[in-house]
């Protein structure tokens, strides 16, 4: 090793920035800053609010205080008709970046049934493999449609 690489300089990240994009109105007419998630119910009417007219799946992301109080809420990922391919990656560099407790996550079956599916059983369960490993918590993961919702965690496929 020469005396140059020796010294390479070493750098720091001191800073990430996480961008905000503003919301067309139609999200607006509950202040989600102020909302506090209690229940699974608490945080599917607004998942509900955000999928329910979308002709693709899209996987929501809730980054939550300690106290449960709802920091963002980030659209992570926009799938097809009926796939949507889900990093944890993705999934949690928001949450790192919110410096979140834990996340709620949700996604959209467009055809209004609330199964799950085997892929979702799979990624719910990396998500809370992840999320071990790095000290943030999934406390759920709901799929919605335009008018209902299932909570994985309330039908025990994950704990």
């Amino acid at each position: 090793m020469t005396e140059k690489q020796l010294f390479q300089p070493i750098y720091e990240i001191i800073r990430l920035r996480a961008e905000r994009r503003k919301l067309p109105k139609k999200y607006l007419a509950e202040q989600l800053n102020q909302h506090t998630v209690r229940s699974p119910e608490d945080f599917a009417s607004s998942a509900i609010k955000f999928m329910s007219d979308e002709g693709r799946e899209i996987f929501l992301v809730a980054c939550l205080s300690t106290q449960n109080e709802l920091l963002s809420l980030h659209r992570c990922h926009i799938g097809t008709l009926d796939m949507n391919l889900v990093s944890p990656r993705e999934v949690f560099k928001t949450a790192i970046m919110q410096n979140a407790a834990s996340i709620i996550v949700a996604h959209n079956h467009v055809r209004s049934n609330c199964t799950p599916s085997p892929e979702d059983e799979v990624v719910t369960e990396r998500l809370q493999q992840a999320g071990e490993i790095i000290g943030v918590e999934l406390l759920d993961h709901l799929i919605v449609t335009s008018n209902q919702f299932i909570s994985l965690k309330e039908k025990s496929y994950f704990y």
